[in-house]
């Protein structure tokens, strides 16, 4: 008797023996691209309403193209074991010129093709069998068990082995809304369900169907990782919650063990958290906060500090201060010291229990407590100089420990990372972060391998001094890129910690751990940036107990100078660096600027506002701004607000270029002398040019910037006679106008109106206007206070005040005037000339006495 798989088999060879066709069902009939699909296979293609009406023809293979995959046409044809395809499955095959196969299961597309998948925590079966015939209609496959051909885990809840297999071997872990989004976008020709930016809507969350709850965490700190929570789709719970999963203890502040209301919830470590969000899954098991407290119990109280919760160390480090004040070390010795000297006695956790000489030693990713060692030649009573040696040994032991931190924990774990398939940074932003970071870690390493060779033969003649002047040229190279590069560094630095969450985790699990100290990375990395000014202090101190009769005092002062040089030569790159910076803002705010401007040889001196007094440039009055660099002048004017709104919305430029005068070609600056603010600059030429301008900023010193520029001119020039640059002139000789061209806002107002004017009337064109439409247009774009601009602003603002007046005298003028001839010299002279009214008058002294 044969079995169901010899009598599929047998079916499926008498099926392939007989021909094939193609039979479009109801809608699929009706769409000229399907049937042009159908076509292309070279098989005769038929139409059908249900199809229902040669289902039983057994002398034909046919192949069923139907547009619904769930109506009853399509549960008749399929339980007759029909073959049974969608336009998209059809329309594929065709593109691809594949052949129908042989395949018995109901395929509507390919948007599944090549996936296989797992289901794990779904319950209910009438869900899980619509998933199945969901994900075989787009051409998936769906295996019990997951293997090394599983691609994808449908689930609706992080946990459980298969949720920690997919984890552990990077599969992709979805929710079944996935399925259902891809069967709604099964029409869309060429859509692939494995497609990054449609599966990524998708993926299951790492606490999705989790109720946590944070117990014993400062308030900043709890709800930090609630949002954190919430972001990763976990929900917050209470401790007495019975449906709460996990229970996240700070260790570091909680003593005894929490008692939630469900004994089955996990009580954790805040490691476990962190983890999670990294690498999606973390085994509860490792992270046991029970196992935890019972570690600590059990270890000798040697090797336990930096695991100790704070408050079991606070009794330990007050008899610690004491003892050291017994012994009779610099804390004890009566002197005022420096904080730098005391924080030197700290470790990298910040208790005085982890001082140590070598913090850079490591077993079991743990600082080792390794006492100095005391060398034969070290005197029975320490002096005052070597208890100072030792506050720099031990502050530089420490700090080359944070250095070792840094470069171990999170820079080259981050570029391991980096080579992998699941970098938490890339390249770029890692150099941007730990760039300028290993020329300062080798140059401290070398000088720390000096001071303990130092201290192991230690004379109280020793040369301290030497470590300094020998790593001098060193120290100037490793620090100015570091301390001037510091602030963009940590921008980076926030910017990957608020936008990446996995590298957030990383951060966080390396906070935790004994070699931080519980400080963050940015903690650490300002760490470089304090060392120089402390090593100032340490070196002073020592030199205070240096007699000068040791060969050491005159190293020790020389080496004082060189950390002073080393801070000039940063002061210094940070200018320059600064410098570059501000050129490239004025390129980017002033438009028309030349792009030869920006350039690295070129260096920002200053700025000033100005009015300009000539008439040469953009007009007399307006305010400029002279953008002083190491070679040249950059004049630009301030965009006005409204017009540049109305004109162009959208740009960001503020500036407009008006000219870039070279430093070479100004002959003289003048210093107009009969004006507190007024200057110029004689520049040459085929013609010799001369541009005046009155300084705005009353803060400006006229004359202390007068010499700057000749300063800047004769430096650029190679000129050692700046002071003959500056000559001094009367307005009279310069033939300048010296009044004030600012006297008030109204004086801009009529400037603005005058340019609108133009700008008006540039705006018509009269190329194809009659003559008598060109004098009207004209006339009533003419002022009606005639020119304005021989008048100053207060017979402007008289005018403007008196012509709003209603007058007599000037109705009756008005009337006489229409009776007069209406000839256009007439008109000219009415327009021209106001009437008397509205011409400036003088109040009587007599009577402004009275006033």
């Amino acid at each position: 008797m044969e079995t169901i798989e010899e009598q599929s088999k047998t079916e499926m060879s008498i099926m392939s023996k007989l021909p094939t066709r193609i039979c479009l069902v109801g809608e699929a009939g009706r769409d000229a691209e399907t049937l042009q699909a159908a076509e292309s296979f070279g098989m005769p293609v038929i139409q059908s309403e249900t199809g229902l009406d040669i289902i039983n023809d057994t002398d034909w293979r046919t192949f069923y193209v139907l547009q619904d995959f769930e109506d009853e046409i399509f549960d008749a044809i399929h339980k007759q074991k029909e073959c049974i395809l969608g336009p998209p499955a059809l329309k594929y095959a065709a593109e691809m010129k594949q052949t129908l196969g042989q395949n018995t299961r109901p395929i509507y597309n390919y948007a599944m093709r090549g996936v296989v998948t797992c289901f794990t925590g779904i319950r209910k079966k009438d869900e899980l069998t619509k998933l199945v015939n969901l994900i075989h209609s787009m051409g998936g496959c769906i295996k019990k068990d997951l293997n090394t051909k599983t691609t994808h885990l449908i689930c609706n809840h992080s946990g459980g082995e298969k949720y920690q297999y997919a984890k552990t071997f990077r599969l992709t872990v979805v929710r079944p809304a996935w399925v259902y989004a891809a069967w709604s976008a099964r029409n869309s020709l060429g859509f692939e369900a494995t497609q990054d930016n449609f599966t990524k809507a998708h993926r299951l969350k790492a606490f999705e169907g989790q109720k946590i709850c944070f117990f014993g965490f400062p308030a900043e700190e709890h709800q930090h990782m609630v949002d954190v929570l919430l972001e990763n789709g976990g929900v917050c719970a209470e401790l007495d919650d019975p449906e709460c999963s996990h229970v996240v203890v700070d260790e570091h502040t909680t003593v005894s063990k929490p008692e939630p209301k469900n004994h089955n919830t996990h009580i954790l470590k805040s490691d476990w958290f962190w983890y999670t969000i990294q690498n999606g899954y973390a085994n509860e098991m490792d992270y046991l906060f029970g196992d935890y407290l019972d570690s600590i119990t059990n270890t000798p109280s040697t090797d336990r500090r930096d695991s100790l919760p704070i408050s079991f160390n606070k009794r330990k480090r007050k008899r610690f201060s004491q003892r050291i004040q017994l012994e009779g070390t610099p804390l004890g010795s009566g002197k005022r010291r420096s904080s730098v000297s005391d924080a030197g006695l700290l470790s990298v956790s910040n208790s005085f229990f982890d001082c140590t000489t070598s913090p850079d030693k490591l077993e079991n990713d743990k600082l080792l407590h390794v006492e100095p060692e005391v060398s034969e030649a070290t005197p029975t009573k320490k002096s005052m100089r070597f208890n100072h040696f030792m506050d720099f040994f031990t502050t530089e032991s420490n700090y080359v420990g944070i250095l070792d931190t840094i470069l171990n924990l999170f820079k080259n774990k981050l570029e391991e990372l980096a080579e992998t398939n699941d970098p938490l940074l890339n390249k770029s932003e890692i150099k941007s972060i730990f760039g300028n970071f290993l020329p300062i870690h080798e140059v401290h390493q070398s000088m720390l391998e000096h001071l303990r060779k130092l201290h192991a033969n230690w004379r109280e003649d020793c040369l301290i001094g030497d470590i300094i002047i020998q790593h001098r040229d060193d120290l100037i190279k490793a620090y100015p890129p570091y301390v001037n590069f510091y602030e963009q560094m940590k921008e980076q630095l926030q910017y990957c910690d608020r936008e990446y969450p996995r590298f957030h985790a990383f951060l966080k699990i390396n906070q935790t751990k004994p070699e931080c100290g519980r400080q963050s990375l940015q903690d650490l990395m300002i760490r470089p940036v304090q060392r120089l000014p402390s090593i100032s202090l340490l070196l002073n101190d020592i030199l205070k107990h240096t007699a000068n009769s040791n060969a050491d005092h005159a190293r020790l002062e020389e080496a004082l100078k060189a950390i002073k040089q080393v801070t000039l030569h940063i002061n210094e790159d940070k200018r320059r660096t600064e410098s570059r910076m501000a050129i490239f803002d004025i390129f980017n705010d002033i438009d028309g600027c030349p792009a030869h401007l920006v350039s690295s040889n070129r260096s920002f001196i200053s700025k000033c506002e100005v009015n300009e007094l000539s008439d040469s440039l953009s007009g007399r009055g307006d305010i400029l701004l002279l953008y002083l660099f190491s070679d040249s002048i950059e004049l630009c004017k301030r965009r006005s607000r409204g017009f540049n709104t109305a004109k162009s919305p959208s740009t960001a430029k503020t500036h407009k270029h008006i000219k870039l005068i070279s430093l070479n070609t100004i002959r003289f600056v003048i210093d107009v002398t009969d004006s507190p603010r007024a200057f110029g600059l004689l520049q040459r030429g085929e013609k010799e040019k001369l541009y005046t301008f009155s300084i705005i900023d009353e803060e400006t010193d006229k004359l202390v910037y007068l010499k700057k520029l000749c300063m800047q001119i004769a430096a650029h020039t190679c000129r050692t006679d700046a002071d003959k640059m500056l000559l001094s002139r009367t307005s009279l000789e310069l033939e300048v106008d010296i009044s004030d061209v600012n006297v008030s806002t109204l004086s801009k107002a009529f400037k603005l109106a005058a340019k609108t004017r133009l700008k008006v009337g540039r705006a018509f064109s009269f190329n194809k206007t009659p003559n008598k439409l060109k004098r009207a247009v004209s006339t009533m774009m003419t002022s009606p206070f005639g020119s304005t601009n021989s008048l100053t602003p207060a017979s402007q603002l008289a005018q403007m005040r008196l012509a709003s007046c209603t007058n007599i005298n000037e109705v009756a003028d008005e009337d006489c005037a229409s009776m007069r001839s209406n000839s256009p010299s007439t008109q000219s002279e009415l327009l021209v000339v106001p009437p008397l009214s509205v011409q400036p008058t003088r109040k009587n002294k007599a009577v402004v006495g009275r006033i």
